[in-house]
């Protein structure tokens, strides 16, 4: 004669079948702070070792980990804000991509267009902004579910930012030339590190969220009005803000009185700057491109708004 159990005894539970694990690494959140507070841990002494031991190899450090750092963490914050959907190898693979082929693109155009000019600046810029586009367009080329104005946002934002990250670190050998002052070689790495990934960031977002709106249910892209009209308008901003840190050694000079236009600054000429030029240069260099960063922002910024995050994603992965 069986006896019931009595009050308060804990009931067998029958267990539920284990779920599988996800087909891609998840990412813990708060990520991001930890790799901008490690990152920065790590490039303050590299730096201050640099500037002490003024050696090539101790400056490698603080020049990599500061060209890096900042895009990073920009595509860690997007992708835990706004692309958990989306899955890491997304927007992985547009950051890779987005470094390798947008760079490849601009150096082939800079290379046909060596003589610093507005049409230059236009030409290369109208370069590397396709050469983005066709870089997201190859990194989802096998996830034809991935589209909408949302994804295209965080996704364009991941292609530009690895892009930043590999011009970030060209611009740094280019300053090596001209400032061989490790110092100077600093303020440009950070400048450019801080700047790069939002104006970059920013303008291929922009061309991406519209690029991805547009796409087929069967995943092929349209290259519709729309499309070229963004990719135009990132091209134009692209193109001020090169124009905006161009003219900055012919302001400088205009502002200090002293050196040659045709030299000053100018890479393959012995360093004739001073040091309060290098250090004016910096800071000159950085308002403009930050202005038009900004114009980037905002407009990216008014485009997510208008796609709100709920309902969440749509037939993402």
């Amino acid at each position: 004669m069986s006896h019931p159990p009595p009050p308060g005894t804990p009931k067998a539970r029958i267990p539920h079948p284990q779920q599988p694990p996800p087909p891609y690494p998840r990412i813990g959140a708060g990520l991001w702070r930890r790799c901008l507070i490690g990152g920065l841990a790590v490039w303050v002494p590299a730096a201050g070792l640099a500037l002490a031991t003024r050696s090539a190899a101790a400056l490698a450090v603080p020049v990599l980990l500061g060209a890096f750092l900042a895009p990073v963490v920009f595509v860690l914050w997007a992708y835990e804000r706004h692309g958990r959907d989306l899955g890491v190898s997304a927007v992985l693979g547009c950051f890779l991509a987005g470094g390798a082929l947008g760079v490849l693109g601009a150096c082939l155009t800079a290379a046909s267009a060596p003589h610093p000019s507005t049409g230059r600046y236009l030409t290369v810029a109208l370069a590397e902004e396709a050469a983005k586009l066709g870089a997201l367009a190859f990194a989802l080329r096998r996830q034809p579910a991935v589209h909408g104005m949302r994804a295209g946002l965080v996704l364009g934002a991941a292609v530009g930012a690895g892009f930043a990250a590999l011009e970030s670190t060209g611009h740094a050998l280019d300053a090596a030339l001209w400032a061989p002052d490790p110092w100077g070689q600093l303020e440009t790495e950070l400048v450019r590190g801080l700047l790069a990934p939002l104006g970059q960031g920013a303008w291929s977002a922009v061309a991406g969220g519209v690029l991805l709106a547009l796409r087929r249910p069967d995943g092929r892209f349209r290259y519709a009005p729309p499309v070229v009209a963004a990719g135009m308008g990132a091209a134009l901003l692209h193109a001020l803000a090169d124009t905006a840190r161009g003219l900055s050694p012919w302001l400088v000079v205009r502002l200090t009185g002293r050196g040659v236009e045709t030299g000053l600054f100018a890479p393959g000429y012995p360093p004739q700057p001073s040091p309060a030029q290098q250090h004016l240069l910096t800071l000159v260099s950085a308002l403009g491109p930050a202005l038009v960063a900004l114009a980037g922002l905002f407009w990216a910024l008014s485009l997510a708004r208008r796609n709100p995050p709920y309902p969440p994603w749509k037939n993402t992965p």
